[in-house]
């Protein structure tokens, strides 16, 4: 009996596994070819692996209560590559739970044609022409967005990293940043081929050149001799956040619009890439993408308020250390900041509460916040203590923010895990702003206690890559409705 169960398994893991196998070169075609990012439940299988696309509809089991199999994912993926499709994501779960709800009335084909009618009007280019992006710095989030880009740059005619700006640090400059590019001690390799091309002095990334610019100032570049035109420059040094410092960079030629990756300060607008994409307006040029603990809480907030209300509430962040904290003790001008990061518990200031009004007007005086920085070097967690216009149970709030994970505008900016065993290292690499922890939920009476983690790197660099596309019109419509 048990060696025919271990026979069952392993016939049933390679039927699996090959399925996922023929999968590959269909995702890829349509992503190549119709600018389609194929998707299970918001998660993206452009560039996977057979594991990965496996792990990807098991993951649907949480969602589902029940298992989603790449039998029954493939015959519908199979036939959207029969359509002539625009640009879209396209979720084949949310897609197949559809076609497995009619009951077989119509065919794989017909369902599948009929569900995509609204794209299924020829391929068209994004833009007339690729939108260039300059990065202004490249540091911890300099290269994710990096990253990125190269993964989203699909066949070229979207978002297109042209160059990237820094100080000389040496002789060796260009090889080291192409190795800190290729290797990172949390977030892995890079996906794909690096090499550097020194007469050009650019890092090729899976065939995107990108050019390693050196400047001191940032108005004194000419980015158009570098063929740079109308681009949106994305700085990630801080140096500069009000609309003086960095409308330095609208001086140099090339530069269409600047994105700062922190709060900004005075009139700048403050974007959470899902909530207040109104803001991103044509005549206005310099925009911020808030900070990464704003961006996690901002898109639970607003799906709490608008269905519950929030009274007045405190927010606590444990923050992975940062690039600003002293490796050991030495002198720092902020207080406490200048201890041993790796080594405390260091409690701190954070803006974040305030700047949630930037997003969210309605919560204007509501929220207090603090922050404590924690010897991780990677994914925070923010608690939202919160009182609540009216008495609720687990079960409700947890409900609510499950089905906005799944079926609303917030898909992209709001994740949900109902594991009891997920801790910090577990949300590495996660694409959300940030992850509801339902079975941490607490609630009595009208007052609940969410758990939220994210991603303070990788999370927050996909939220200005969100950002930068609305800002480009480069925005995927997303399907089935």
């Amino acid at each position: 009996m048990n060696n025919r169960k271990q026979v069952a398994y392993i016939k049933e893991w390679q039927s699996l596994e090959e399925c996922a196998e023929q999968m590959l070169p269909l995702v890829g075609h349509l992503y190549r070819e119709h600018n389609i990012v194929t998707t299970v439940y918001g998660r993206s299988l452009v560039n996977s692996t057979p594991i990965d696309i496996l792990k990807t509809h098991r993951f649907a089991r949480l969602i589902l209560d029940d298992e989603l199999s790449v039998l029954d994912t493939y015959p519908l993926l199979k036939a959207m590559t029969a359509l002539d499709l625009a640009p879209a994501r396209i979720d084949i779960g949310k897609l197949t739970v559809a076609y497995q709800y009619q009951g077989g009335k119509v065919g794989v084909e017909e369902f599948v044609s009929r569900e995509l009618v609204s794209v299924n009007t020829g391929r068209v280019p994004l833009l007339s022409e690729p939108q260039d992006v300059v990065l202004y710095g490249f540091g911890r989030i300099g290269r994710l967005l990096a990253r990125i880009l190269v993964e989203k740059s699909g066949s070229g005619e979207k978002l297109r990293l042209r160059a990237a700006v820094v100080r000389k640090g040496g002789a060796d400059d260009l090889a080291k940043r192409a190795s800190l590019l290729r290797r990172d001690s949390v977030h892995g390799h890079f996906n794909g081929i690096i090499t550097i091309d020194e007469e050009e002095n650019a890092i090729i990334a899976n065939g995107n050149l990108i050019r390693i610019i050196y400047a001191d100032a940032p108005e004194t570049v000419d980015y158009t001799q570098y063929g740079i035109h109308n681009a949106i420059l994305i700085d990630n040094t801080g140096k500069w956040r009000d609309r003086e410092g960095l409308g330095r960079h609208l001086q140099a030629r090339g530069i269409a619009k600047v994105v700062l990756t922190a709060p900004g300060k005075g009139d700048i607008p403050n974007i959470v890439a899902g909530v207040n994409n109104d803001l991103i307006v044509p005549e206005e040029r310099i925009f911020s993408a808030a900070s990464c603990t704003t961006n996690a809480i901002v898109p639970v907030l607003k799906a709490v308020n608008d269905r519950f209300g929030i009274v007045s509430g405190h927010v606590e962040t444990c923050h992975s250390y940062t690039n600003d904290q002293n490796l050991i003790d030495n002198y720092h001008k902020a207080s406490r900041r200048g201890r041993s990061a790796p080594l405390n518990m260091v409690i701190t200031e954070t803006g974040a509460a305030k700047a949630v009004a930037k997003a969210l007007p309605e919560l204007t005086g509501k929220l207090t916040g603090n922050a404590i920085r924690v010897p991780t070097p990677n994914v925070s967690l923010a608690i939202l203590n919160l009182e609540l216009s009216r008495t609720i149970d687990v079960a409700e709030i947890n409900r609510h923010l499950r089905e906005i994970s799944l079926n609303s505008p917030l898909q992209n900016q709001i994740d949900y895990t109902n594991s009891p065993e997920v801790v910090s290292s577990d949300f590495v690499g996660s694409r959300h702003a940030g992850v509801v922890d339902s079975l941490a939920t607490i609630v009595q009476g009208n007052r609940c206690v969410l758990y939220v983690w994210y991603d303070n790197e990788f999370g927050y660099s996909c939220q200005v890559v969100r950002m930068v596309q609305k800002m480009a019109g480069v925005e995927l419509p997303s399907l089935p409705n």
